[in-house]
């Protein structure tokens, strides 16, 4: 089975909660129009998925997450914005449709966590009608970028990956993810990047607050020390250099994403 690095600790929520359809997936939206039935794999609390609902409705949108913890959520964004959408507890190597069931089968920051990406490509592919689109987008953790520089972050981006390669995922997905295509017989790409940019003050609160969190609070930190690589005190270190990073006036972090449109 694969392992969830981060798991659905309420300082993870917080920052899947700040994802929409235009930060996180603008390199989708020119190919939506209203009709298409889509799949969101990975859905998390739906802020995505909602966004992209109210762009192809009348359209068919399932979003489905391995755990059902966020999906309640999700449920509740989904109404409060008067969109239809079911969401559902499902797995990206089996998935519950038929073949050429979706127009759109989408994954925001999925591939990066599993052990197995170019079956999870197939599978996608398969649920995918002749001329559609899978879109996924993952972060290429190594080429994140920070400043001022702080040995605490320096410790943070060595202990994640460290942690993700020890759960058999692969933290720096988005330069990877043409060859998994490939590698699944998927040929027909396009392939491009964006990035992440935390810099006012309220966005250097929002994220690094968020990462103190995790540090601390999160099946990421309960991994860490259960697989021996970050002790309690490490860990409580690593919070405090976001926390400073955050109150920095001057700070800066970027972290550069993956994107590609695969048609079927």
């Amino acid at each position: 089975m694969d392992i969830y690095t981060h798991g659905h600790a309420e300082p993870v929520l917080q920052s899947h909660r700040r994802r929409t359809a235009e930060n996180s997936a603008a390199y989708l939206l020119p190919v939506l129009r209203p009709g298409l039935d889509l799949l969101d794999v990975g859905c998390g609390p739906g802020t995505i998925t909602v966004d992209l609902a109210a762009r192809v409705a009348p359209g068919r949108v399932v979003g489905i997450d391995v755990s059902a913890d966020p999906l309640a959520e999700a449920r509740t964004a989904a109404e409060r914005a008067g969109v239809q959408v079911t969401f559902e507890v499902g797995d990206v190597y089996a998935l519950d449709a038929a073949r050429d069931s979706f127009d759109v089968v989408h994954a925001h920051q999925v591939l990066q966590h599993l052990t197995d990406p170019v079956a999870a490509l197939r599978e996608m592919a398969r649920v995918c009608r002749p001329g559609g689109v899978v879109a996924v987008r993952d972060v290429d953790y190594a080429a994140t970028t920070w400043f001022p520089a702080d040995p605490g972050l320096d410790r943070w981006l060595d202990l994640y990956s460290r942690v993700a390669r020890r759960n058999d995922a692969e933290p720096d997905a988005g330069r990877r993810l043409v060859s998994w295509a490939h590698a699944a017989e998927l040929r027909n790409t396009v392939a491009t990047a964006s990035t992440y940019c935390f810099s006012s003050p309220d966005e250097r609160e929002w994220w690094g607050r968020s990462w103190a969190g995790r540090a601390t609070a999160s099946s990421f930190a309960e991994q860490a020390v259960a697989y021996g690589l970050a002790t309690t005190a490490e860990l409580e270190e690593i919070a405090d250099a976001w926390l400073r990073w955050s109150e920095a006036d001057d700070g800066w972090l970027g972290m550069l994403h993956g994107e590609l449109l695969i048609r079927v």
